[in-house]
């Protein structure tokens, strides 16, 4: 038994050490949660999220799910309501090779109207990116926190 306890012991301490040496914070690495984006399993991007941009009011809901045709996200960004009628954007992205979400978006279906380069909060647990969002017709930028508020699981 003790034995047993022991190798837990030691291969907690491995992960532990493991996570801290990828460049996690000690509380993320203790509590399991991804240092960065690229330590996320994919599923974790699918749900509803929260999208904030900085100098706008109101939010933005975002729904990503599975890429049918590779290896990444495809969803809906649907902004205004209230006061103005809403409008609604497709998204396409993944998690490049740098560990950051990066998303294009589309008006039109065709080209790309807007970027998003978004960077894992590790205190999140995988629950908040922090980010740049540029608009393609006219090179502005906005930075944005997106929030995720459901994973569509049932969780």
């Amino acid at each position: 038994m003790r034995g047993a306890l022991l190798a837990c012991v030691a291969t907690a301490c491995l992960l532990s050490g493991n996570a801290l040496a990828q460049g996690a914070t000690p509380a993320a690495a203790a509590s399991g949660c991804p240092a960065t984006a690229s330590d996320m399993p994919l599923e974790s991007l699918f749900g509803t999220w929260e999208a904030r941009f900085e100098g706008l009011p109101g939010a933005a809901k975002v729904q990503l799910a599975k890429h049918p045709d590779y290896a990444g996200v495809r969803g809906t960004i649907t902004r205004g309501g209230g006061d103005t009628p809403p409008t609604t954007a497709q998204l396409a992205g993944d998690v490049d090779e740098d560990g950051y979400l990066s998303l294009d978006e589309s008006v039109d279906g065709r080209s790309i109207s807007g970027v998003w380069l978004g960077e894992l909060q590790a205190a999140s647990c995988g629950k908040e990116f922090k980010g740049i969002w540029r608009n393609a017709a006219d090179e502005s930028t906005r930075p944005f926190v997106l929030t995720k508020i459901n994973d569509n699981t049932g969780k």
